[in-house]
Parts: structure tokens; C-alpha cells; sequence
């Protein structure tokens, strides 16, 4: 089963009154989180759903701890096992997770399995940091800074996660892949999404 959410209210109306309580426009989030506007519109609307990463984007510049809008497990313990993990989702029509790593003072990497539905497109990003993708089963076409590698089980692939990047699983069947990065999707350590002089720590210019 997959869990979702943590609120009655749908996540678009959450992340739009918070925008609003700060007074940031829809331009000050996609810049600041290192996404469109048009995507932060969308998503504002409950026309599509973010991606893990960029719900930790969008919280950071919104001044909130991710968990304000997503509940998760927590990472009490260091080891996990494959049939305890609960699932979850920012919405049961996209991305689904297994939390992986736990956290403690000094940590830095952040993992989770990802499972990815046939068709799923990711909005493309950019933030301070570097990640890897592992992909443990099916086929995802990945592109960073416009260049396209296909990834097929066992393939890997780790870059700067300030090199603008975006998924797609461009095949007919699910996918699986092991994600690890350095930004804080968990809302364990939100200095982590920070850097000194740049607003949540993403990058303010779009290529």
C-alpha cells in the first residue's frame, strides 16, 4: 500500500497559501527552487505532482521543512529490511519511495528506491549538491545539461546537481532505481539545501 500526503487539503493549495503568507510571487519559488514557472503554476494547481527533490526545493525557498507537506518515514535505525519499508507518494499516480538512509549529526547522503511509472516524465532541476541514480530494474532516459544517456539495470550515472537535469522512463514498464543525493528530501537537515547568498540554495538562472 502506498501512503500519501499528511493533510486534507490538496498539496497545491497548501504550498500556494504558504507562498502567498510569505509574499513571494510564483517567479520568486521557480527561481529560488531552481524550476519554471510554469511548473511551480502547475503544480500550485494540482495540475501535476513534484518530484521528491522538488517538493524539498520548493519547501526550502518557502522557508518550511518539506515534512510540512509530505509525511515520511522516519530514519531512526541504520539498517533496513526489504519488507518493512512502507511505500509512499507524493500523490499514488506518480513517483513512489523507500526511504533508506537514517541521519545523524555529520551525515550527508540521503537515499531512497524510486519507482518510477511507465511514462513518467520528471520536471528538470537544478540545486546545489551532486546525486547518483543506480537503476536496479527496467530503463529510464535521463538528461543533464541537454545530454541524453539511457540508463538500463545496472547502469549508474553521478553528476553536480547544479548541471540541469530531469527523468523520463520512456518504456511501457515500471521502473526501479536507487537514488542517492546530498540535498535533504527527509527535512532531517535543512542547512543541507542552503548556501551562503543564494536563497535555498538553488540557482537563480534557468538555461
Amino acid at each position: 500500500m502506498v501512503e500519501t500526503g499528511n493533510s486534507e487539503d490538496p498539496l497545491g493549495t497548501r504550498l500556494r497559501a504558504r507562498r502567498r503568507e510569505l509574499k513571494l510571487t510564483l517567479k520568486d519559488v521557480a527561481e529560488g527552487a531552481g524550476l519554471s514557472v510554469g511548473f511551480i503554476s502547475q503544480v500550485e494547481r494540482g495540475l501535476t505532482v513534484p518530484s521528491l527533490s522538488s517538493l524539498a526545493s520548493i519547501a526550502a525557498v518557502l522557508e518550511s521543512h518539506v515534512t510540512s507537506f509530505l509525511a515520511q518515514p522516519e530514519g531512526k535505525s541504520p539498517h533496513t529490511r526489504h519488507n518493512e519499508r512502507p511505500i509512499y507518494a507524493v500523490d499514488k499516480e506518480a513517483l513512489s519511495y523507500e526511504r533508506l538512509s537514517t541521519s545523524f549529526p555529520g551525515s550527508v547522503l540521503n537515499s531512497v528506491i524510486v519507482h518510477e511509472p511507465p511514462g513518467y516524465r520528471s520536471e528538470p532541476i537544478q540545486h546545489v549538491g551532486e546525486e547518483m541514480f543506480f537503476v536496479l530494474q527496467g530503463a529510464i532516459t535521463l538528461e543533464v545539461d541537454n545530454e541524453t544517456t539511457v540508463l538500463e539495470a545496472g547502469d549508474s550515472i553521478h553528476f553536480a546537481s547544479m548541471r540541469r537535469h530531469s527523468s523520463w522512463n520512456h518504456t511501457a514498464e515500471p521502473a526501479t532505481i536507487l537514488h542517492v543525493c546530498t540535498m535533504d528530501v527527509f527535512g532531517d537537515n535543512p542547512q543541507q539545501n542552503q548556501e551562503p547568498g543564494n536563497r535555498a540554495g538553488h540557482l537563480n538562472h534557468h538555461k
